[in-house]
C-alpha cells in the first residue's frame, strides 16, 4: 500500500526556501510534492543577488547543494508568479498540505534624519541589487562623480559596498557584476568611502574575514580612525570574546599601516551618527555627531550624542543598518520585528496559529546570519509542518494540483527547464568574455532566454 504523499508550497526560492525543500525531502517516512514559486524568472534569492560579485566562493552553494535539490523530481519551479497577484495567499492554504513562506526582506531600515529624501541618498540593499543586476533596480542611477561616498553602518553588507566602490574595476570585469554597474563604476571618481558606526571599535558589527579581506584590495588603503581603539592586550578586552579580540587586532594593523599616495582609501569612523543630509536638490553634504558609550539600565553599552559635529563632503549616501521583511498580503505581520508573525516559524495571528502555514529564513527571524544559518532554520519550521500533521492541527487535504490555474493567470511562467535555458544564455555569454557568467538584468530579457 502506497503511502500519502504531501504537497508542500514554499514561496521564495534562495537559501531558506532551498534549505526547506532539503528537509522536506529528506523525511523518509512520508512522500512529498513540492512546488516553489519565485516572484522573478530566476531562483537563489540573495545568492544571486545578494553576494558580493567578487566573492564567488560565497556562491559556490549554488553548485554543490541547491541545484542538486532544485533537480529533483519531487519540486516543481513556477518562476515568474507572484503570490498575491497571480496566486492568493487563500489559494495556496486551500490547496497545499503546508504552505512555506521564505521570502527574505525586501525592505530596509531608515535612518530618520532630515534630508534623507534628497537625490543620492539610497540603502545599501538597493545599491548591492543594482550592481548584482537584479531586475527591480537594475534601472537606478548613481552619481559617482564626486570624491567621497558615506556608508552609514559598518556592518559586512557595509564592507561590501566600500569595497565596490573603490577596488580596480579591472578585478571587478573577472566577475558576474552586472554591466551596468561596470560601465558606472569605469567612471567613477570616488577615491574615498567613509563607513560610519554609531558605536566603537569593540561593537564593530562586521565579521573579521571581511574585515581582513580589505587587505587584499589593490590600491585600496583602509584608515582606522583610532581615538578609542584599544591594545590588543589592554584590560578593556579581558571580558570581550575571541571574535572581539581578533577584530581589534586586525584594526589596530590598518591603524598603524603606513598610507601609499595615490591610493584610494576606506575610512572606518567610529562612534559617528548622520544627523542632518544637506544639499540643493540632492546630498552635498552630510552632518555628523561624535557619540559616546554609555551604560543603560541593563548594563549594555548605548551610544549617546556629544555636542561635536562635523561636516562632510558626499555626493552618494548609502544606509546600511539593516534589512527588514515586508507585509504579505493574507498574513499577519509583525512591525516591530519586520517579520512574518510567526511563533518558532508557525504562522500566528490574534486568534492563534494559522493551520498549515509557516516561515522559514530571514522573513522568520529577521535579517540576521549567514547562507548557512538558513538550514537549522529550515530545520526547526520542516519540524513543525510534520509535528502538526502528526498531530491533527494542520489537516492532510486533497491538495489540488496548481498548474492549470497558474498558466492561466501568468502564461509567462518559468519552469525549470525554461530557468535552464536563461542559465546556458548568461553562462555563454560569460564564456565569450571570460567571465562566469553576464547576467540578463530586465525581465523581457530573462523571458527572452527562457524562450530559447
Amino acid at each position: 500500500m502506497s503511502q500519502q504523499t504531501y504537497r508542500v508550497a514554499i514561496v521564495g526560492s534562495g537559501p531558506a526556501a532551498l534549505y526547506a525543500a532539503e528537509q522536506l525531502l529528506e523525511q523518509r517516512e512520508v512522500d512529498v510534492a513540492i512546488d516553489i514559486f519565485e516572484r522573478l524568472p530566476t531562483p537563489w534569492g540573495l545568492v544571486r543577488a545578494g553576494v558580493a560579485p567578487d566573492h564567488p566562493e560565497k556562491k559556490l552553494v549554488i553548485d554543490r547543494l541547491f541545484e542538486f535539490i532544485f533537480k529533483r523530481p519531487e519540486i516543481r519551479f513556477f518562476g515568474n508568479v507572484e503570490i498575491g497577484k497571480h496566486l492568493r495567499h487563500e489559494e495556496l492554504a486551500a490547496g497545499y498540505d503546508g504552505v512555506i513562506y521564505a521570502t527574505g526582506a525586501n525592505s530596509d531600515t531608515r535612518l530618520g534624519v532630515p534630508g534623507e529624501e534628497l537625490d543620492g541618498c539610497f540603502s545599501a540593499r538597493e545599491f548591492v541589487a543594482w550592481y548584482n543586476g537584479h531586475p527591480d533596480y537594475s534601472h537606478l542611477q548613481f552619481d559617482l562623480s564626486g570624491k567621497r561616498a558615506v556608508v552609514v553602518g559598518n556592518g559586512n553588507v557595509a564592507i561590501d559596498v566600500a569595497r565596490i566602490l573603490t577596488m580596480p574595476v579591472g578585478e571587478l570585469e573577472k566577475t558576474d557584476i552586472a554591466d551596468h554597474a561596470l560601465d558606472a563604476l569605469r567612471s567613477s571618481n570616488i577615491e574615498e568611502v567613509v563607513l560610519l558606526g554609531r558605536r566603537g571599535h569593540l561593537q564593530g558589527a562586521f565579521n573579521n574575514p571581511e574585515l581582513e579581506a580589505l587587505e587584499h584590495v589593490p590600491g585600496v588603503d583602509v584608515i582606522v580612525e583610532a581615538d578609542d581603539l584599544p591594545e590588543p592586550n589592554e584590560v578593556v578586552l579581558d571580558d570581550a570574546g575571541w571574535e572581539t579580540r581578533r577584530k581589534v587586532v586586525t584594526l589596530a594593523r590598518f591603524a598603524t599601516k603606513q598610507l601609499v599616495e595615490g591610493n584610494k582609501r576606506i575610512v572606518f569612523r567610529f562612534l559617528s551618527s548622520p544627523v542632518e543630509l544637506l544639499g540643493d536638490g540632492r546630498v552635498e553634504q552630510v552632518l555628523v555627531v561624535a557619540n559616546h558609550l554609555v551604560r543603560d539600565d541593563s548594563g549594555r553599552l548605548q551610544p549617546r550624542a556629544t555636542e561635536k559635529e562635523s561636516l562632510l563632503d558626499a555626493g552618494l549616501l548609502l544606509r546600511a543598518i539593516g534589512y527588514r521583511g515586508t507585509p504579505f498580503p493574507g498574513l499577519p505581520f509583525d512591525e516591530r520585528l519586520g517579520v512574518i508573525a510567526n511563533s518558532a516559524g508557525r504562522v500566528v495571528e490574534a486568534n492563534g496559529v494559522m493551520p498549515g502555514v509557516y516561515v522559514s529564513g530571514w522573513i522568520k527571524r529577521g535579517a540576521q546570519g549567514v547562507i548557512g544559518s538558513n538550514k537549522k532554520c529550515a530545520r526547526d519550521t520542516v519540524r513543525c509542518f510534520f509535528e502538526d500533521i502528526a498531530s491533527g492541527v494542520a489537516t492532510a487535504k486533497n491538495a489540488a494540483d496548481m498548474r492549470n490555474l497558474i498558466e492561466q493567470r501568468q502564461p509567462h511562467v518559468v519552469d525549470k527547464a525554461a530557468w535552464h535555458r536563461i542559465n546556458y544564455q548568461e553562462r555563454k555569454l560569460g564564456r565569450e568574455q571570460h567571465r562566469p557568467r553576464v547576467k540578463l538584468t530586465s525581465i523581457d530579457s530573462l523571458l527572452s532566454a527562457a524562450n530559447g
